[in-house]
């Protein structure tokens, strides 16, 4: 896997390789009083697989790379194995290979030198390119490295992994799926971060451990625990100062009050509270506050295989799943209501999301039905929307999303439907006109969403980035089926709702159309021909029980 390593010692490495803290030359981290209790009850935890939710500063770093230092120094009959780093950045990486060298000195007897060596990278597209990596070796036979966080380039090796500041890895729940399968042969994996935000994986993987769904052992220290367990103690001897207990009540406070009103941040960074989402835009009681319970959430998914059936199999299946899941919900539609549509498309990985909502006489928006439709080829995401759309009440207006691979459906669905269908694309002049007001009316509570956990948890995921309010580009987190989200449902509603703020166009046709082209069948007009979508739009003036 590794190209031919080039050998140097830390003075010879560029950058000057930092040793932690810059930690003594004589420490010797096994003397009396050196480990806080912290560190010691990590160590002593020799679980197969272990998590640490931590604050900043803590030391687990510190005391687990001596915990690699003995594994790696150890023979193989005494349990030795190869240990790899995993850290978020490279600088991590050095620095932790830096406090290997110095344990390896002073406990092992053995002068180690640091190798810089070339690790062939593998790239999502298959290709590879050699980064720096580090690494030091024992007479045991083993080695402590320090690795990229490509998941591509975890998966073979054997050994205790340490996955560092896990929260902040691009890629972390890839990182910890590929490095599970270390159990196999007797590896050991231990997980450290700071946290990140209430839904990032690495606050998932702990409160899956705590519920016993993982079989991880989760330690927690923080700041706090760090600062009574003679973290400060120990700065005034690295410092040369004189402690107090005065001194050290005054360099705490320094410490947590320099994070001014930005509370959710501190308990984040120090005392191991993941925010409910940093920068958020809603608050969770905002999100409930406009939750009803009863509002239809319908998902359709299919294997991978369903897109190479024949085309009639698939638009059979398509109106199958919708005269079963959607009809009756489209009964219980008020003719009388105006009625709204949005649209956020994918065509895997994330799912697509068709939100219904009705605007009432007091102008809440109340949403009547969300379609999920996830890993459905672009035919049948086309056959269900039209089916869902020829059949709404006083349909008034839908907004899609037409960024990527959802153009094709947002415009079949212009030419289908006309004026009343707007192709969006998302740009920074979009989020900053049409995300305040819908952000806005959770205040009012002029928005009212199901009562379903992954419709909340698609709502925390809108966020302040760079001044407009919008999904984080690469943020993923699982929902509630156990697949990637990325905010789907949220995005679908704004764009619900800034199709119910557009200028509405008045149709005064109404089908009576009967037979195989008629809104009671997919019909002809879903065939790739489409040799008459040129039609009037359907359901402009339909009315309820044509079903």
């Amino acid at each position: 896997m590794n190209t031919p390593v080039l050998s140097r010692d830390s003075e010879q490495l560029p950058d000057a390789l930092p040793r932690g803290a810059q930690i003594p030359e004589d420490l010797d981290p096994l003397a009396d009083g050196i480990l806080m209790e912290h560190q010691k009850a990590w160590l002593e935890d020799l679980s197969d697989l272990k998590v640490c939710e931590k604050g900043r500063r803590t030391g687990i770093t510190f005391a687990e790379m001596l915990g690699c230092t003995l594994t790696a120094a150890a023979g193989k009959s005494a349990g030795g194995q190869n240990c790899f780093y995993i850290g978020d950045t490279k600088d991590k990486g050095r620095e932790a290979i830096g406090y290997v060298a110095h344990f390896a000195k002073v406990i092992a007897g053995e002068v180690a030198e640091i190798e810089e060596f070339l690790f062939e990278d593998q790239q999502p597209d298959g290709s590879t390119k050699h980064i720096s990596a580090y690494r030091v070796r024992f007479a045991s036979g083993f080695r402590v490295e320090a690795l990229s966080s490509n998941p591509a380039n975890i998966r073979g090796l054997q050994g205790t992994v340490v996955i560092d500041e896990a929260a902040f890895h691009k890629d972390v729940r890839n990182v910890i799926d590929a490095v599970n399968a270390m159990l196999i042969w007797g590896g050991k994996v231990r997980i450290i971060s700071t946290h990140n935000g209430h839904l990032n994986p690495f606050n998932e993987l702990i409160r899956e451990a705590k519920a016993g769904k993982n079989g991880y052992k989760v330690h927690r220290y923080t700041f706090g625990d760090a600062v009574r367990n003679g973290l400060f103690r120990r700065v005034c001897l690295m410092r040369g100062q004189t402690w107090s207990q005065e001194a050290q009540d005054a360099w705490e406070s320094t410490i947590r009050t320099s994070y001014g009103a930005r509370e959710a941040a501190m308990s984040q960074e120090l005392d191991a509270v993941p925010a409910e989402m940093q920068g958020a835009a809603l608050t969770r009681v905002q999100i409930e506050n406009c939750m009803e319970s009863g509002i239809p959430f319908q998902r359709w998914m299919m294997p991978d295989s369903f897109k190479n059936a024949p085309a009639e199999h698939r638009k059979a299946a398509a109106e199958a799943w919708c005269e079963q899941h959607l009809k009756q919900v489209l009964q219980t539609l008020d003719p009388r209501r105006q009625h709204f549509m949005g649209e956020d498309f994918a065509r895997s990985g994330d799912a697509t999301d068709i939100v219904i909502l009705e605007q009432g006489v007091d102008l809440v928006r109340r949403t009547k039905l969300i379609v999920e439709l996830r890993n459905i080829p672009f035919d049948q995401q086309r056959d269900v929307l039209f089916w869902l759309l020829d059949r709404i009440p006083n349909f008034q207006k839908g907004a899609m999303d037409r960024t990527g691979n959802g153009a094709y459906l947002a415009e079949v669905a212009a030419q289908r439907y006309g004026a009343r269908i707007v192709e969006v694309s998302f740009s920074r002049s979009w989020y900053e006109m049409e995300m305040p007001p819908y952000i806005e009316a959770f205040g009012d509570r002029t928005i009212i969403l199901p009562q379903h956990e992954d419709v909340l948890r698609d709502h925390q995921a809108l966020q302040f980035v760079g001044g407009i309010i919008r999904v984080p580009e690469n943020f993923r987190f699982k929902g509630s089926d156990g697949l990637d989200r990325h905010g789907d449902s949220a995005i679908a509603c704004a764009l619900a709702f800034h199709a119910s703020r557009s200028e509405v166009t008045e149709y005064g046709y109404e089908s009576v159309r009967t037979g195989p082209n008629s809104a009671d069948g997919l019909g002809d007009d879903l065939d790739n021909d489409s040799r008459d979508w040129w039609r009037p739009p359907l359901g402009a003036g339909m009315r309820g029980g044509t079903y």
